[in-house]
């Protein structure tokens, strides 16, 4: 879907950000901005701030940052087109209309009417539970543990004695046998005709972020096989890509999801308050479902089983998570299974205090390592050491971090690090890492710092004129567009400097101007920290700071790119002259 700036700056513009961040956190005026509880992450305390003037937001704890339709999108898991359609209808905007080919409309209502299968299935499976047919499935469900509200809430059923009856059911509500098939609820054969595989069967409903019954497991009541049977894929349906629980587990607010393997984890995980739990489809954790995790948080705690099959399960669970920029950590239910078992036996205070002590992924893997040699057999506890220096090559790029780990480590299981890391540069000189681990100590973390801390005085620089744009013309005596030595904040920069000057500036639309993945930062360059000042002379040098430091910087990176270019060193001389000359006098704001 395509929109016009136009029409999106009418959007936007007709949605006051005070107003719509406020129907769904409570704000609180506090000087010229309002504050409240983060609904991005697990917040006590106001760090969310929203400015109406430049209708923007951003939590000074989490970082997120945005404008109106930003908000729409994290908050909702919208895209931006289904944002900007959330905020028209709320401002009573009409949008136009989208036209769309027969065949397009054709596979959108077969869609629909997959999904209307699916849901008078869940309902039909909802009161076979609580039918004369059902109690084998409500005893079940009760003797889990399960409360009524439990079972509603997720919407829990039973399939009945046979599986033409729900068939029956789908043909009297006017579904043809072709969307029952479609949904994955039946399938035909010459023995059976059209009869559906949920027989006899407790029933989970499998719902998309938006509530909508996208899929069903059965649990198998007795000796049957499978024991645990889900619907097919469909044009619906793809496992790969969806989580049991996710939908209610994208808005715990907890910062953090809790994966596990099946079903009845997640239920009464989240019966017992834990409602970020989330469990894989029948299938192993796949890379989609890791992104789609991934736009909700960066920290995962994984609940498998703590058998052997769930041991290498949460392994292949890690590398995934690493691959998507998540963090894994796992949480250790020993000497019980799974967290179901877990809670039944300890409670909830002492699973979370497992959640809080869960180990840490490399940790973890040492550890599955370690329990496969015999540690009393020296030749098996060579091995066992040599193992654990394969992995320090392998996952650390870089030395300190690699040094911290093989520390920490070697305290942990009694091992000398002397001869540890002799173990490690001997199987890193044989290529067992891309870099040699006698390089010399990577200066990678420390410029990162540097080049942030570099972008933190530009953004602060541009809140300040954001904030008083009279300012600017007394910035421009000493600034120019080429000191904002970084492409984003340079072209953040070029449109304050334009929009002040035609007296138009609106930060709500410059975020707009950006991609998706750009937007966050962005709007933190608005909403920048400023030095707390008392008296005007205090102001004047927190702002003369700010200007030499951004000036210093561009120096700097000019010295850095052109360091061997003869033809530059006038101006570099130049260059050097004018910061040594505006580091005596300051900045003058008069």
């Amino acid at each position: 879907m395509y929109y016009s700036d136009d029409l999106i700056a009418e959007v936007r513009s007709r949605s006051d950000i005070v107003d719509v961040v406020g129907s769904y956190i409570s704000l609180t005026k506090k000087g010229a901005n309002y504050v409240g509880i983060c609904p991005f992450h697990s917040d006590h305390t106001p760090s969310f701030s929203v400015s109406r003037s430049k209708q923007i937001y951003k939590c000074f704890a989490c970082g997120e940052a945005g404008n109106v339709i930003t908000f729409i999108m994290k908050y909702e898991n919208v895209t931006f087109p289904e944002a900007v359609k959330i905020l028209a209808d709320r401002s009573g905007i009409a949008l136009p209309e989208v036209e769309i080919s027969d065949e397009e409309k054709r596979r959108a209502n077969r869609k629909l009417r997959l999904l209307e299968v699916n849901k008078e299935a869940a309902t039909y499976f909802y009161k076979c539970l609580r039918s004369p047919h059902g109690e084998r499935g409500l005893k079940y469900f009760c003797d889990r543990g399960l409360t009524e509200e439990t079972m509603k809430q997720f919407g829990l059923g039973f399939a009945g004695i046979n599986g033409r009856e729900v068939v029956e059911y789908l043909r009297s509500k006017g579904f043809s046998d072709d969307e029952i098939k479609g949904a994955g609820i039946a399938s035909s054969s010459e023995k059976n005709g059209l009869s559906s595989p949920f027989w006899n069967r407790v029933m989970y409903p499998i719902m998309d972020a938006n509530h909508r019954v996208i899929g069903f497991g059965g649990r198998v009541l007795g000796d049957a096989k499978p024991k645990y049977l889900n619907s097919p894929e469909t044009d619906i349906f793809d496992k790969r890509k969806n989580l049991y629980g996710f939908v209610f587990a994208r808005n715990s607010r907890s910062g953090n999801f809790i994966l596990c393997e099946g079903y009845m984890d997640v239920i009464a995980m989240h019966q017992a308050g834990f409602n970020q739990a989330v469990a894989s489809l029948g299938t192993a954790f796949t890379q989609e479902q890791a992104r789609l995790i991934s736009r909700y948080t960066k920290k995962v705690y994984l609940a498998y089983d703590s058998d052997g099959p769930g041991v290498n399960a949460a392994l292949r669970a890690i590398d995934i998570l690493k691959q998507a920029g998540i963090s894994g950590r796992v949480i250790d239910m020993r000497p019980y299974k799974d967290p179901d078992e877990f809670i039944k036996a300890l409670g909830t205070e002492e699973f979370q205090k497992r959640i809080d002590t869960a180990e840490n992924s490399f940790y973890f893997r040492i550890r599955t390592i370690h329990d496969k040699y015999d540690q009393n057999d020296p030749e098996s506890r060579t091995e066992f050491y040599r193992e654990i220096a394969k992995k320090l090559c392998e996952e650390f790029e870089e030395p300190l971090e690699r040094d911290n780990y093989l520390q920490g480590i070697c305290e942990k299981y009694g091992i000398d690090s002397g001869k540890m890391k002799n173990f490690v540069i001997d199987l890193a000189s044989r290529g067992v890492t891309a870099e040699s681990y006698q390089k010399p100590k990577s200066l990678k973390k420390e410029k990162t710092s540097e080049e942030d801390s570099d972008k933190a005085a530009q953004a602060r620089l541009l809140t300040w004129i954001t904030d008083e744009p009279e300012l600017l013309p007394k910035v421009k005596k000493y600034i120019s567009l080429s000191d904002f030595t970084d492409e984003m904040y340079r072209k953040v920069a070029e449109e304050i400097f334009t929009g002040i000057e035609n007296g138009n500036l609106d930060p709500a639309a410059v975020i707009d101007m950006f991609d998706e993945e750009d937007r966050n930062e962005v709007a933190g360059i608005f909403q920048a920290r400023l030095p707390d000042t008392e008296t005007p002379e205090e102001r004047k040098k927190s702002f003369s700071d700010i200007v030499i430091r951004v000036r210093e910087n561009s120096y700097n990176h000019f010295c850095e790119n052109n360091a061997n270019d003869m033809s530059k060193l006038k101006e570099s001389i130049m260059l050097k002259k004018d910061l040594e000359s505006l580091k005596k006098t300051g900045v003058s704001l008069n």
